[in-house]
């Protein structure tokens, strides 16, 4: 659809112009950074994060975070949804029984592993999933990713291994690699006054965002959301208006 917008605007300089062809390149590779928000224990919370025009949502199934929801609520959440909108579930090395019993009610769009599942396990849903870096502990990201070669992506958190993330800390961006294979999610620490300086810096395919938005455990400030976002795409245009939106 862009691209299409793209021709029609350029019509008077020729659909086959060097003009309109150039024009129809940038529009294709202008950066576009997704949002994630992780952490909703609220419906309405979720609401107000979709009028902001977040990419997905996140859901914490992990018994002894503050921001762990139960089915129910799940579910409740999930309902009152638009179309469109990912959800995403956090696990951190649950059974299998716990993660099977979430998906018979909860439709989720993507799996987050979050602790030390192997590959096989992570496979064994059937549903797309991501697979959390633990930045504190992981040396080389390249020789972990490899493991896992069907995740979607990977989401660099500045947990240590086997920590649940939405600490609040960040870790050094200068550990992301470039020209990675996979999309990237840049976690922890992001917040308003960071988040601009992080998508410039490491230009990733997402970013998560929890306890940067929030007025307390698991209840997301709507001002803060909603300024979070704003704050992604002034660097995203910034990026794009440079002339550098893929690279």
């Amino acid at each position: 659809m862009v691209s299409s917008l793209a021709m029609k605007v350029d019509r008077t300089a020729g659909e086959d112009s060097p003009a309109n062809t150039q024009r129809v390149h940038q529009s294709i590779s202008a950066r576009h950074t997704q949002i994630k928000i992780c952490g909703f224990t609220r419906a309405r919370d979720a609401i107000a994060a979709c009028e902001c025009g977040v990419d997905a949502i996140g859901l914490v199934f992990y018994p002894p975070s503050s921001r762990n929801i139960d089915v129910e609520k799940a579910a409740e959440i999930l309902q009152a949804l638009p179309p469109f909108v990912a959800v995403t579930g956090l696990f951190l090395n649950a059974e299998k029984s716990l993660i099977d019993k979430v998906l018979q009610k909860v439709p989720l769009s993507l799996l987050q592993f979050h602790g030390a599942e192997t590959a096989e396990f992570c496979q064994s849903f059937d549903r797309p999933y991501i697979k959390s870096v633990a930045m504190k502990s992981v040396v080389d990201v390249r020789e972990y990713a490899e493991q896992f070669t069907q995740a979607r992506g990977f989401l660099l958190d500045s947990n240590s291994e086997g920590a649940a993330g939405g600490s609040g800390e960040t870790f050094d961006w200068g550990l992301v690699p470039t020209d990675f294979p996979a999309p990237l999610v840049l976690a922890g620490g992001l917040g308003i006054d960071n988040v601009y300086e992080a998508v410039s810096q490491v230009r990733p395919a997402a970013v998560d965002v929890s306890s940067g938005v929030e007025s307390g455990k698991g209840l997301k400030d709507h001002a803060m959301m909603q300024n979070f976002i704003q704050k992604v795409r002034a660097a995203d245009s910034a990026i794009n208006q440079s002339g550098a939106g893929d690279q």
